[in-house]
């Protein structure tokens, strides 16, 4: 029972260790390497549809009157734009290619949209699921915008559009948000018994984002291991994203705090959709930056399991 007792305490630092322990065996082990080449890029095209079932569980909770834009909802964008764009300025401003890395692993780590497990972590925590589920909503149109706007910036020899890079974005939102939400509307209007039967199940959601967790952990490995990149410049990548997740949070629930929402503002900035800035990285900056986002993965689930771990041994979190 202690087992049992630890894995559902402990279930992101689980998914995070069993990942990154899959990787290296089925990498580093000859016999097994054929068998992950052929399952990695399958386990890593099942993320769409775990993180859709994962969002419908949780939005099947969410009541439509209480689906309302909030005042921190904006201030929130205003800070996240604002340190993008100071982030933008100290790309434009490094005198070498060594720290304009650093300063694109800082721009990509503020400026990803929230992520779609957010309304799972903020459940969990006893935050307003309907409030953060509009902040995502609110936050990815936002992001519609200042992508395109500040890409360009980061690197001028950037091939990329307005309308592209809205488009990849917009198509990213309804997919990953849309569809669920949508179909979790319908359930709670027309399929109330099944709506019911589904709200037993408390810890599915958990359970679902730490087994996706342990298939981005490979994604991070592999950054992580073959970056051609001196000492020094990987411990700063790996370094960064812990100030800046922390400082997200942190802002985020100081915010959040004022308006009597600290968790769900908390995880509304700090817990970042870093694939959407993985993908963004590799296609128009220098690809070695997605190590940040990459490690900002570890260090936001280190602080979420850190947050449910308080949560559930205190019953309210003190930070």
């Amino acid at each position: 029972m202690s087992i049992v007792k630890f894995l559902k305490d402990w279930s992101l630092l689980v998914g995070i260790v069993v990942g990154s322990l899959v990787y290296l065996l089925f990498t580093n082990v000859e016999f097994l390497v054929p068998i992950g080449d052929s399952c990695g890029p399958v386990l890593v095209s099942f993320l769409p549809v775990n993180i859709f079932f994962m969002l419908y569980l949780t939005f099947i909770k969410i009541k439509v009157h209480d689906m309302r834009p909030r005042k921190w909802h904006f201030i929130l964008q205003m800070i996240r734009t604002s340190l993008a764009i100071l982030a933008m300025i100290g790309c434009n401003l490094s005198g070498d290619t060594t720290m304009k890395l650093l300063w694109e692993g800082v721009f990509i780590s503020v400026i990803c949209p929230t992520a779609a497990a957010a309304p799972v972590i903020t459940e969990k925590l006893g935050g307003n699921i309907a409030s953060l589920t509009i902040y995502l909503l609110i936050a990815n149109c936002f992001t519609i915008v200042i992508i395109p706007l500040l890409f360009p910036m980061v690197e001028k020899g950037a091939n990329i559009s307005f309308a592209f890079a809205a488009w990849m974005v917009m198509k990213r939102v309804l997919m990953v948000l849309g569809l669920p939400l949508f179909f979790a509307l319908l359930s709670r209007k027309y399929l109330p018994c099944w709506v019911n039967w589904l709200k037993q199940f408390h810890n599915i959601g958990i359970y679902i984002w730490s087994f996706n967790l342990s298939i981005i952990m490979g994604i991070t490995m592999r950054s992580l291991l073959h970056a051609p990149v001196s000492g020094w410049v990987l411990v700063a990548l790996c370094a960064i994203p812990l100030v800046l997740s922390i400082l997200q949070f942190s802002i985020g629930k100081a915010v959040g705090r004022y308006y009597g929402d600290s968790i769900g503002a908390g995880q509304a900035l700090g817990q970042k959709n870093t694939v959407v800035g993985i993908w963004l990285t590799l296609s128009f900056l220098n690809p070695y930056a997605t190590i940040a986002p990459c490690v900002y993965v570890i260090w936001q689930n280190i602080i979420n399991a850190l947050q449910l771990w308080y949560k559930g041994k205190y019953g309210y979190l003190k930070w």
